[in-house]
């Protein structure tokens, strides 16, 4: 029993540390969702190349300053526009510079309609709350495993980190839930020059599900783990109550009942005592002497 209190104990801990590396993992990176914009080619700039610039619009001539050369470009339709992709996190979104290499990014606080800043900043506080207090799970969940402490003070550490671990799920709960709505009130009022074409959630956005799926795990395991250890004592303490009553009553017998244990063995009779059994009275007629001292106590229950 001990060893499978024990297991439920790392259980819950490696739970616990899972999810805290999963939220960290989540809150640190910016992608939570990506996806592909919509913009026109910008034009080209430099000396002509002689391969083709795909991600620019270059004229027919270079010399764009001179009003007497008639300029114009190849291309039409959808090939002057660039789908560009990025990814937005709670603090960052990036996209691809106009040159295709690397990401530019920019606060994501900038790109929330401003009379909807205020559900950002709220999730940001639930996701700070949400690290803060899984981190005081984990720790008093490691604390629990040091045997120094005292079983009810392992048990109030382990109710402690039930507590702790299961308020950080909701806070996480919550936070992610604002960022989703944040987002989506971004895609419809955003700047014009941010609104994505197409977009989707991404890994971060995965891990951070994932994180509140395994704190909530670790919060189960812990609180379950507590209750089926409270519930073993009571009843321990229950069957010790009941055996204690029972000698009780046993001590507490009667004086009639206590005539049977003055017997003794006759007195002219050198054998040793039969004892009698199955609690028969022994045979009339017979004396005996005994002292009380000599009766060991349990032999004089089991007569009862």
């Amino acid at each position: 029993m001990r060893l499978e209190r024990g297991r439920r104990a790392s259980l819950a801990l490696t739970l616990n540390f899972v999810a805290f590396a999963f939220a960290l993992s989540a809150v640190t990176t910016s992608y939570w969702c990506e996806g592909t914009r919509k913009v026109a080619k910008p034009f080209c700039t430099g000396p002509p190349v002689k391969v083709k610039q795909w991600f620019c619009i270059r004229f027919n001539s270079s010399n764009i300053n001179d009003s007497r050369l008639v300029q114009y470009i190849f291309e039409t339709g959808e090939e002057k526009f660039l789908l560009r992709k990025f990814h937005t996190g709670i603090f960052f979104s990036c996209e691809q510079a106009a040159d295709m290499n690397g990401f530019d990014c920019r606060d994501f606080s900038e790109i929330a309609p401003e009379h909807e800043r205020g559900v950002l900043w709220l999730c940001i506080v639930a996701e700070t709350l949400y690290l803060t207090l899984l981190f005081m799970g984990g720790a008093l969940m490691t604390l629990e495993q040091c045997p120094c402490f005292s079983i009810m003070n392992k048990l109030k550490l382990s109710a402690f980190a039930a507590l702790c671990t299961a308020l950080s799920g909701l806070c996480g709960m919550v936070a992610h839930m604002m960022f989703t709505t944040i987002f989506q009130l971004a895609v419809a009022m955003g700047p014009e020059d941010w609104r994505p074409k197409t977009w989707d959630y991404s890994w971060s956005y995965i891990l951070a599900w994932g994180s509140f799926g395994t704190c909530m795990g670790s919060a189960v395991t812990a609180l379950n783990r507590y209750t089926k250890t409270i519930i073993e004592f009571k009843y321990k303490r229950r069957n010790i109550e009941k055996s204690l009553m029972i000698k009780q009553k046993m001590l507490d017998l009667p004086e009639p009942m206590w005539d049977m244990y003055l017997t003794a063995v006759p007195a002219d009779a050198e054998a040793p005592l039969e004892l009698p059994a199955n609690g028969h009275k022994p045979p009339t007629g017979t004396t005996y002497v005994v002292e009380m001292d000599d009766v060991p106590e349990q032999q004089g229950e089991a007569y009862c």
